[in-house]
């Protein structure tokens, strides 16, 4: 017997949630999102790079990403999106890929996109990556993350 939605629970102390007000209009911030020549520019923490990226956005399809680090060290990624609904909603999977090629612990990222600000200019960005298998892997994607969404906001006010 399947548990009803209302009992499931996640742990509050492994999720992540980060909102953004962006200075962009809803459907570039897709844009941005979903197609890998945008997310070369800006996705990583700062002063990382992201030479590597194949996306096939829709739901069963898979992203894969190869991140290299200032100091040189690569850092591999893959998920499978879950949902999109464009130009508000992209979900999917992600786990980090070890130098054996073997995928680590499986979380989920959905990120919602709102209209804000008159006449749609801008956009509230919110981010929620759960569930960690740590308070630190937490806290480790948070720093990421923050330094990902600075990225991601002075791309999209450039465009």
């Amino acid at each position: 017997m399947a548990a009803s939605p209302e009992l499931v629970r996640e742990p509050e102390d492994r999720v992540l949630v980060i909102t953004r007000l962006l200075d962009a209009p809803r459907a570039l911030v897709f844009k941005v999102w979903s197609q890998p020549e945008h997310l070369v520019r800006w996705w990583g923490p700062k002063g990382f790079t992201l030479p590597d990226c194949t996306v096939e956005l829709h739901p069963g399809g898979a992203f894969r990403c190869l991140m290299v680090s200032p100091e040189g060290s690569e850092h591999r990624m893959h998920g499978v999106y879950r949902e999109i609904v464009e130009p508000e909603k992209i979900s999917f999977t992600w786990t980090w890929i070890d130098e054996e090629g073997q995928p680590g612990h499986e979380t989920l990222v959905t990120v919602l996109l709102e209209e804000a600000g008159a006449g749609g200019a801008q956009t509230k960005l919110t981010l929620h990556h759960a569930v960690f298998e740590s308070e630190s892997a937490r806290d480790a994607h948070n720093g990421g993350w923050s330094e990902c969404m600075d990225r991601l906001a002075a791309y999209v006010a450039g465009l």
